[in-house]
């Protein structure tokens, strides 16, 4: 109900056709209430700020132009989405942003029709706007696609794959947001107006007509038309500079100031008066109309939520903080990410020993190859990466590292389920994708000191390796309940019960603490359960060993926080049936499907991980037992 209280002009404009209506005046009134609200929003739910902040208008302009949702408005990534959201009938549902079961801070196509393509990792909106576009003209649709692009997704191969497939004859319109690192230099009032001439259908049909009169001449055509097409080219180098952008055979028009909702709009007029494929390139600040973001649009990229409380330093930090004492002794340590340097902790060891650190920009697959080309160079690279963004590297892990065996160290962050960002950033896969890999050793420490043990083992055995960890800070409980002397050693480790279990609960990650709370309640009406947490999980036969002699009661049940299908559970328990050992056992995990929890619920109710659906599993198994 916010929105009908302080935004008044935002409560009357939930649509596009509204938005049309509105006088340049009300325009600029607008873009002042959405940026107000969304700090607001965005302090009290957390989620992308800065970006959000900085494409008001360009939002505006599009939704003005174009006629969603016949016509498809994608934006890249989806986190700069929010203004797109506002102005789509989602503005009473806003409070629930990111919330689980709420509105995703992401695209979705399941949330809206004006959402024509999901989203939350990079560089995907320009393939699929190509092949959006190239559906709608092979079934003879008189309809528009526009793909908005963030210049930081321009670091991602996937992008330039796209525009290596675009050809002119669509109705496409790729939108290269550069808010951020420099595509090409804004050269003032002359380049604005070489760029509405270039945009112009007067313009466009000149040069073809001098292009063919040029050719048809007998013998010095050819010859002219070359010397007149590298003086343009290098009247255009001089006032724009070169721009890759401009040789892909593409129009391109820009850059543009993208916070000038009239002048964008009035850009996108022309480009839609091309009728064939166009890159406009517009310039945005980051953070725009509000000061805090405007002087550090890297603090305000992403927020956490109000409620949120700090207990203790994260796992990424603790990574960090890990890393750099490793690198402080060994000076072949370096340090490799996507674009992710502050979100992983690498930013202490980039200030510490910036000739030993790599941003590749959202290339994760190349972040992997390039480090096992260190490998072979003498280095130990460690690769930081969110779990979420590690299934885009699986060839480069199986086939440029593990085949070859070299000693790539993979640093997962945000391993499990995650509460805010939804399904696109589950890190509910990465254990069944490295399980598949041969020879690749996977641990999964809950403590700092298991971490940095961890860092070092992985280091020192030549080999790729894997270290996976959740968000946030290691947890009390399992502190209290595992860790009561100094850990010396990465291996297994247990929490008995005061007699005689009839059960034993095999886990791992933080999803150990659901366990001990399942096996305290179950304590309560006399039944009995061990739970053993695995600081390691491959090499799953290694493992299985260690494990066996610690097993106890008649069943046992394996626990995870990550999809069933080839992870942890089913991997020992094949290592069990071949080891020969009989027991009863079930495995519990997330079932092979995409957790999307209801309003109101957790991600682990939803994927029927709470201690209450641990309890009933072993429940479960006492009955089998029992019968």
């Amino acid at each position: 109900m916010e929105l009908f209280e302080k935004w008044p002009l935002l409560k009357s404009t939930q649509s596009p056709d509204a938005l049309k209506k509105l006088s340049s005046k009300q325009l600029s009134a607008l873009a002042d209430e959405i940026r107000d609200y969304l700090v607001y929003r965005t302090g009290e739910n957390g989620g992308h700020l800065a970006s959000n902040l900085g494409v008001v208008e360009l939002t505006m302009a599009i939704h003005r132009v174009f006629n969603a949702p016949d016509d498809h408005v994608i934006f890249d990534v989806g986190h700069q989405s929010y203004v797109h959201k506002l102005l789509t009938g989602r503005g009473e549902r806003f409070d629930t942003l990111r919330v689980p079961g709420g509105l995703s801070g992401f695209t979705k196509r399941a949330e809206s029709e004006y959402d024509p393509f999901g989203a939350g990792h990079s560089s995907t909106a320009i393939s699929a706007a190509i092949g959006m576009a190239r559906a709608d003209l092979l079934s003879g649709k008189d309809t528009w696609t526009v793909a908005v692009v963030g210049d930081g997704a321009l670091t991602g191969g996937l992008a330039f794959e796209g525009l290596n497939n675009c050809q002119p004859d669509l109705k496409l319109i790729v939108v290269i947001n550069e808010n951020e690192m420099s595509i090409s230099p804004n050269t003032g009032r002359l380049a604005s107006q070489m760029s509405h001439m270039r945009a112009s259908r007067g313009y466009i049909r000149a040069k073809e007509t001098t292009v063919r009169a040029m050719r048809a001449l007998p013998l010095l055509g050819k010859p002219l038309y070359r010397g007149a097409r590298r003086v343009k080219r290098w009247f255009k180098h001089a006032l724009y500079r070169e721009n890759v952008l401009e040789n892909m055979d593409i129009r391109y028009i820009g850059p543009i100031d993208g916070n000038d909702v009239s002048g964008v709009e009035e850009m996108l007029r022309h480009a839609k008066k091309l009728g064939s494929s166009v890159i406009l390139h517009v310039k945005t600040v980051k953070g725009k109309g509000y000061a805090p973001a405007e002087a550090d649009p890297a603090a305000y990229h992403a927020l956490q939520p109000r409620d949120t409380v700090a207990d203790g330093a994260s796992f990424s930090q603790i990574f960090g903080e890990s890393l750099c004492e490793v690198a402080a002794r060994d000076e072949r340590v370096v340090a490799v990410t996507a674009a992710m340097r502050d979100g992983t902790g690498l930013a202490p060891f980039a200030k510490a020993y910036p000739d030993r650190f790599f941003d590749v920009g959202i290339a994760e697959g190349h972040a992997v190859t390039f480090a096992a080309g260190l490998a072979v160079g003498g280095k130990r690279p460690v690769v930081a990466i969110y779990s979420t963004f590690l299934n885009r590297a699986y060839d480069n892990i199986l086939h440029d590292a593990a085949l070859q065996g070299l000693g790539v160290v993979l640093c997962i962050d945000r391993a499990g389920l995650n509460a805010h960002d939804g399904a696109t950033h589950h890190g509910v896969f990465d254990v069944a994708m490295l399980s598949a890999i041969p020879n690749v050793r996977i641990y999964a420490p809950v403590t700092a000191r298991g971490l940095a043990l961890s860092l070092e083992e992985a280091l020192a055995s030549g080999k790729t390796c894997a270290l996976r960890y959740p968000a946030g800070a290691p947890c009390e409980r399992l502190l209290q309940a595992f860790y009561k002397e100094k850990q010396e050693t990465v291996g297994v480790r247990v929490f008995d019960a005061a007699k005689a279990p009839v059960c034993t609960v095999v886990t791992h990650g933080r999803i150990a603490a659901e366990a001990l709370l399942a096996a305290e309640e179950l304590a309560q009406d006399g039944i009995a359960c061990r739970v053993i947490l695995c600081e390691y999980l491959a090499p799953y036969d290694a493992l299985f060993a260690e494990l066996s002699p610690k097993l106890a009661g008649d069943s046992v049940l394996f626990l995870e926080e990550e999809v069933r299908g080839g992870g942890f559970g089913m991997h020992l328990a094949d290592a069990m049936q071949r080891a020969g050992v009989e027991r009863r056992y079930a495995i519990l995990a997330a079932e092979n499907g995409f957790i999307t929890p209801a309003l109101g619920q957790t991600p682990l109710e939803a994927a029927g991980l709470g201690a209450k659906d641990i309890k009933n599993a072993i429940l479960a198994l006492k009955e089998k037992i029992t019968c």
